[in-house]
Protein backbone atom coordinates (compact mmCIF):
# COMPACT_ATOMS: atom_id res chain seq x y z
CA UNK A 1 0.00 0.00 0.00
CA UNK A 2 1.15 3.49 -0.85
CA UNK A 3 0.59 5.79 1.70
CA UNK A 4 -2.97 7.30 2.44
CA UNK A 5 -4.05 9.92 0.92
CA UNK A 6 -7.61 11.96 1.16
CA UNK A 7 -9.40 10.96 -2.21
CA UNK A 8 -12.57 12.45 -3.80
CA UNK A 9 -14.19 9.69 -6.94
CA UNK A 10 -16.46 11.77 -8.65
CA UNK A 11 -18.85 9.28 -10.72
CA UNK A 12 -19.86 6.04 -9.05
CA UNK A 13 -21.05 3.90 -11.76
CA UNK A 14 -19.01 0.75 -12.53
CA UNK A 15 -15.52 1.77 -12.73
CA UNK A 16 -15.62 4.80 -10.17
CA UNK A 17 -16.97 2.63 -7.76
CA UNK A 18 -14.33 0.15 -8.27
CA UNK A 19 -11.65 2.52 -7.73
CA UNK A 20 -13.53 4.16 -4.70
CA UNK A 21 -13.41 0.15 -3.64
CA UNK A 22 -9.97 -0.66 -3.92
CA UNK A 23 -9.02 2.75 -2.47
CA UNK A 24 -10.57 2.25 0.47
CA UNK A 25 -9.19 -1.11 0.72
CA UNK A 26 -5.64 0.25 0.46
CA UNK A 27 -5.96 2.05 2.92
CA UNK A 28 -7.12 5.42 1.54
CA UNK A 29 -9.80 7.54 3.15
CA UNK A 30 -12.49 7.79 0.04
CA UNK A 31 -15.34 10.39 -0.33
CA UNK A 32 -17.32 9.29 -3.13
CA UNK A 33 -20.30 11.26 -5.22
CA UNK A 34 -22.52 10.74 -7.91
CA UNK A 35 -25.41 12.68 -9.57
CA UNK A 36 -27.49 9.78 -8.52
CA UNK A 37 -26.90 10.10 -4.93
CA UNK A 38 -28.77 6.73 -4.23
CA UNK A 39 -26.07 4.91 -5.93
CA UNK A 40 -22.64 6.19 -4.06
CA UNK A 41 -24.49 5.69 -0.91
CA UNK A 42 -25.30 1.54 -1.78
CA UNK A 43 -21.67 1.77 -2.75
CA UNK A 44 -20.49 3.09 0.43
CA UNK A 45 -22.82 0.66 2.60
CA UNK A 46 -20.82 -2.17 1.26
CA UNK A 47 -17.32 -1.01 1.81
CA UNK A 48 -15.74 0.38 4.83
CA UNK A 49 -13.71 3.20 4.54
CA UNK A 50 -15.67 4.77 1.80
CA UNK A 51 -18.22 7.96 2.70
CA UNK A 52 -20.86 9.03 0.24
CA UNK A 53 -21.29 12.47 0.00
CA UNK A 54 -24.26 14.47 -1.42
CA UNK A 55 -22.75 17.95 -1.68
CA UNK A 56 -20.09 18.51 -4.16
CA UNK A 57 -18.76 21.29 -2.15
CA UNK A 58 -17.93 18.59 0.37
CA UNK A 59 -17.29 15.92 -1.79
CA UNK A 60 -13.92 17.71 -3.00
CA UNK A 61 -13.19 19.81 0.00
CA UNK A 62 -9.97 18.82 1.59
CA UNK A 63 -9.40 16.65 -1.19
CA UNK A 64 -5.95 15.51 -2.44
CA UNK A 65 -6.66 13.64 -4.93
CA UNK A 66 -9.79 14.40 -6.89
CA UNK A 67 -10.83 11.48 -10.06
CA UNK A 68 -13.53 12.05 -12.22
CA UNK A 69 -14.85 8.94 -13.74
CA UNK A 70 -18.14 10.18 -15.53
CA UNK A 71 -19.79 9.33 -18.68
CA UNK A 72 -18.37 12.23 -21.05
CA UNK A 73 -16.96 15.03 -22.00
CA UNK A 74 -19.96 17.12 -21.07
CA UNK A 75 -20.69 15.42 -18.01
CA UNK A 76 -17.38 16.12 -16.26
CA UNK A 77 -17.55 19.86 -17.76
CA UNK A 78 -20.45 20.58 -15.88
CA UNK A 79 -19.49 18.42 -13.01
CA UNK A 80 -16.00 20.25 -12.46
CA UNK A 81 -17.22 24.04 -14.03
CA UNK A 82 -18.49 24.23 -10.42
CA UNK A 83 -15.66 21.78 -8.64
CA UNK A 84 -12.75 23.28 -9.62
CA UNK A 85 -13.76 26.51 -8.04
CA UNK A 86 -13.37 24.71 -4.67
CA UNK A 87 -10.38 22.29 -4.66
CA UNK A 88 -7.27 22.97 -2.13
CA UNK A 89 -4.45 24.81 -3.62
CA UNK A 90 -2.38 21.84 -3.62
CA UNK A 91 -4.96 19.46 -4.82
CA UNK A 92 -4.89 17.26 -8.11
CA UNK A 93 -7.68 16.67 -10.77
CA UNK A 94 -7.20 13.26 -12.05
CA UNK A 95 -9.24 13.13 -14.91
CA UNK A 96 -10.16 9.37 -16.07
CA UNK A 97 -13.00 9.54 -17.73
CA UNK A 98 -12.92 8.57 -21.85
CA UNK A 99 -13.99 11.76 -23.28
CA UNK A 100 -11.80 11.82 -26.50
CA UNK A 101 -8.99 14.80 -27.05
CA UNK A 102 -11.30 17.80 -27.90
CA UNK A 103 -13.21 17.45 -24.73
CA UNK A 104 -10.10 16.76 -22.79
CA UNK A 105 -7.95 19.75 -24.63
CA UNK A 106 -11.33 22.00 -22.99
CA UNK A 107 -10.84 20.53 -19.73
CA UNK A 108 -7.29 20.90 -19.57
CA UNK A 109 -7.76 24.81 -20.49
CA UNK A 110 -10.90 24.99 -17.39
CA UNK A 111 -8.42 23.44 -14.87
CA UNK A 112 -5.48 25.97 -16.09
CA UNK A 113 -8.20 28.81 -15.61
CA UNK A 114 -8.40 28.08 -12.24
CA UNK A 115 -4.65 27.60 -11.52
CA UNK A 116 -5.35 23.57 -10.28
CA UNK A 117 -2.52 20.90 -10.83
CA UNK A 118 -4.34 18.66 -13.72
CA UNK A 119 -3.94 14.98 -15.29
CA UNK A 120 -5.21 13.68 -18.53
CA UNK A 121 -5.33 10.13 -17.43
CA UNK A 122 -7.90 7.86 -18.67
CA UNK A 123 -7.36 3.72 -17.83
CA UNK A 124 -7.22 0.96 -19.92
CA UNK A 125 -9.03 -1.83 -17.76
CA UNK A 126 -12.34 -2.39 -16.29
CA UNK A 127 -14.10 -3.11 -12.88
CA UNK A 128 -12.35 -6.44 -12.61
CA UNK A 129 -8.70 -4.94 -12.76
CA UNK A 130 -9.73 -1.74 -11.04
CA UNK A 131 -10.60 -3.63 -8.06
CA UNK A 132 -7.47 -5.98 -8.03
CA UNK A 133 -5.20 -2.60 -8.65
CA UNK A 134 -4.39 -3.87 -12.19
CA UNK A 135 -5.10 -0.52 -14.18
CA UNK A 136 -3.03 0.69 -16.76
CA UNK A 137 -3.04 4.54 -16.82
CA UNK A 138 -2.30 6.20 -19.50
CA UNK A 139 -1.50 9.63 -18.35
CA UNK A 140 -0.23 12.88 -19.69
CA UNK A 141 0.65 15.98 -17.89
CA UNK A 142 3.78 17.69 -16.06
CA UNK A 143 5.94 15.41 -14.21
CA UNK A 144 5.57 16.90 -10.61
CA UNK A 145 2.15 16.60 -10.56
CA UNK A 146 2.33 13.04 -11.94
CA UNK A 147 4.81 12.54 -8.61
CA UNK A 148 1.79 13.84 -6.58
CA UNK A 149 -1.07 11.56 -7.69
CA UNK A 150 1.41 8.79 -7.52
CA UNK A 151 0.32 6.81 -4.79
CA UNK A 152 -3.03 7.08 -5.48
CA UNK A 153 -2.29 5.76 -8.93
CA UNK A 154 -0.10 2.97 -8.19
CA UNK A 155 -2.74 1.34 -5.48
CA UNK A 156 -5.37 1.46 -8.58
CA UNK A 157 -2.75 0.27 -11.50
CA UNK A 158 0.01 -2.29 -12.07
CA UNK A 159 1.31 0.60 -13.93
CA UNK A 160 1.91 3.88 -15.02
CA UNK A 161 2.44 5.18 -18.57
CA UNK A 162 3.35 9.03 -18.67
CA UNK A 163 2.48 9.81 -22.59
CA UNK A 164 3.34 13.04 -22.74
CA UNK A 165 2.17 16.99 -21.26
CA UNK A 166 -0.97 17.80 -22.93
CA UNK A 167 -3.99 15.58 -23.55
CA UNK A 168 -2.34 12.51 -25.29
CA UNK A 169 -3.53 10.32 -22.68
CA UNK A 170 -7.27 10.62 -24.18
CA UNK A 171 -6.14 10.19 -27.62
CA UNK A 172 -4.15 7.07 -26.57
CA UNK A 173 -7.52 5.54 -25.00
CA UNK A 174 -9.57 6.61 -27.82
CA UNK A 175 -7.25 4.47 -30.21
CA UNK A 176 -7.21 2.00 -27.34
CA UNK A 177 -11.38 1.53 -27.18
CA UNK A 178 -11.67 1.29 -30.93
CA UNK A 179 -9.47 -1.33 -30.82
CA UNK A 180 -10.91 -2.90 -28.26
CA UNK A 181 -14.46 -2.62 -29.42
CA UNK A 182 -13.81 -3.53 -32.82
CA UNK A 183 -11.75 -6.47 -32.29
CA UNK A 184 -15.04 -7.63 -29.59
CA UNK A 185 -17.29 -7.45 -32.50
CA UNK A 186 -14.84 -9.52 -35.06
CA UNK A 187 -14.88 -12.06 -31.97
CA UNK A 188 -18.44 -13.08 -32.32
CA UNK A 189 -18.25 -13.11 -36.51
CA UNK A 190 -15.05 -15.15 -35.94
CA UNK A 191 -17.55 -17.78 -33.82
CA UNK A 192 -19.66 -17.72 -36.44
CA UNK A 193 -17.00 -18.63 -39.05
CA UNK A 194 -16.02 -21.65 -36.93
CA UNK A 195 -19.53 -22.86 -36.28
CA UNK A 196 -20.07 -22.47 -40.01
CA UNK A 197 -16.95 -24.42 -40.58
CA UNK A 198 -17.58 -27.49 -37.42
CA UNK A 199 -14.83 -25.65 -36.01
CA UNK A 200 -14.72 -26.24 -32.03
CA UNK A 201 -14.49 -22.71 -29.89
CA UNK A 202 -12.24 -24.27 -27.63
CA UNK A 203 -10.03 -25.73 -30.37
CA UNK A 204 -9.72 -21.71 -31.53
CA UNK A 205 -9.16 -20.67 -28.52
CA UNK A 206 -5.96 -23.21 -27.54
CA UNK A 207 -4.17 -22.37 -31.04
CA UNK A 208 -4.39 -18.58 -30.05
CA UNK A 209 -3.92 -19.03 -27.04
CA UNK A 210 -0.44 -21.25 -28.08
CA UNK A 211 1.14 -18.74 -30.49
CA UNK A 212 1.91 -14.76 -30.80
CA UNK A 213 -1.85 -14.18 -32.08
CA UNK A 214 -3.11 -14.50 -27.93
CA UNK A 215 -5.30 -11.74 -26.79
CA UNK A 216 -6.09 -12.06 -23.61
CA UNK A 217 -9.39 -9.97 -23.43
CA UNK A 218 -10.17 -11.59 -26.42
CA UNK A 219 -10.14 -14.86 -25.38
CA UNK A 220 -12.16 -13.92 -22.21
CA UNK A 221 -14.61 -12.84 -24.55
CA UNK A 222 -15.12 -15.98 -25.93
CA UNK A 223 -16.12 -17.78 -22.86
CA UNK A 224 -18.31 -14.77 -21.96
CA UNK A 225 -20.08 -15.05 -25.58
CA UNK A 226 -20.87 -18.91 -24.95
CA UNK A 227 -22.03 -18.88 -21.75
CA UNK A 228 -24.11 -15.77 -22.56
CA UNK A 229 -22.54 -13.72 -19.57
CA UNK A 230 -22.55 -10.61 -19.94
CA UNK A 231 -22.38 -8.80 -16.49
CA UNK A 232 -20.49 -5.21 -17.13
CA UNK A 233 -16.85 -5.00 -17.48
CA UNK A 234 -17.75 -2.40 -20.22
CA UNK A 235 -20.68 -1.57 -21.14
CA UNK A 236 -21.83 -1.63 -24.64
CA UNK A 237 -23.80 1.67 -24.50
CA UNK A 238 -20.39 2.99 -23.54
CA UNK A 239 -18.58 1.30 -25.88
CA UNK A 240 -20.93 2.65 -28.37
CA UNK A 241 -19.90 5.93 -27.17
CA UNK A 242 -16.57 5.57 -28.07
CA UNK A 243 -16.63 4.40 -31.42
CA UNK A 244 -18.88 7.33 -32.07
CA UNK A 245 -16.58 9.37 -31.15
CA UNK A 246 -13.88 7.43 -32.79
CA UNK A 247 -15.52 7.57 -36.01
CA UNK A 248 -16.14 11.32 -35.52
CA UNK A 249 -12.65 12.32 -34.76
CA UNK A 250 -10.97 10.11 -37.57
CA UNK A 251 -9.53 12.39 -40.71
CA UNK A 252 -10.38 9.44 -43.13
CA UNK A 253 -13.81 8.04 -42.89
CA UNK A 254 -13.82 4.23 -41.64
CA UNK A 255 -15.86 1.87 -42.76
CA UNK A 256 -14.80 -0.82 -40.18
CA UNK A 257 -15.94 1.91 -37.36
CA UNK A 258 -19.60 2.03 -38.97
CA UNK A 259 -19.98 -1.90 -39.11
CA UNK A 260 -19.14 -1.91 -35.15
CA UNK A 261 -21.41 1.19 -34.74
CA UNK A 262 -24.18 -1.19 -36.13
CA UNK A 263 -23.44 -4.07 -34.55
CA UNK A 264 -23.44 -1.40 -31.01
CA UNK A 265 -26.72 0.09 -32.16
CA UNK A 266 -28.45 -3.63 -32.38
CA UNK A 267 -27.21 -4.69 -29.21
CA UNK A 268 -28.36 -1.90 -27.68
CA UNK A 269 -31.46 -2.11 -29.83
CA UNK A 270 -32.03 -5.86 -28.25
CA UNK A 271 -31.90 -4.44 -24.92
CA UNK A 272 -28.52 -4.79 -23.75
CA UNK A 273 -26.90 -1.55 -23.42
CA UNK A 274 -26.06 -1.92 -19.91
CA UNK A 275 -24.27 -5.72 -20.28
CA UNK A 276 -21.23 -5.96 -20.76
CA UNK A 277 -19.36 -5.83 -24.57
CA UNK A 278 -19.33 -9.69 -25.26
CA UNK A 279 -23.09 -8.93 -25.73
CA UNK A 280 -22.70 -8.19 -29.24
CA UNK A 281 -22.44 -12.15 -29.70
CA UNK A 282 -26.34 -11.93 -28.27
CA UNK A 283 -27.47 -10.33 -31.58
CA UNK A 284 -25.68 -13.37 -33.24
CA UNK A 285 -26.54 -16.28 -31.01
CA UNK A 286 -29.05 -15.65 -28.66
CA UNK A 287 -29.31 -18.27 -25.55
CA UNK A 288 -31.75 -20.74 -25.83
CA UNK A 289 -35.17 -20.57 -24.30
CA UNK A 290 -35.49 -21.87 -20.64
CA UNK A 291 -36.87 -24.87 -19.96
Amino acid sequence: MSQATKVTVLGAGALGAAMATRLAETGHQVRLWNRTPGKARRVAERTAGITAVEGLGDAVSGAAVVITVLRDGQAVAAVMSDAVTLLGDRAVWVQASTVGPQSAGELAALAREHGVAHLDAPVSGSTDPARHGKLVWIVAGPDDVLARARPVLDDLGSSVLHVGTGVEGSAVKLAVNAWMTASTVVMSDVLALCDALGVDHSTLVETLDAGSLRMPYELQKIDAMDDHLYTPGFAVQLALKDIDLAAATATTPSPVFHVVQDRLNATVAAGHGDDDLAAVDYVRNPPPPAA
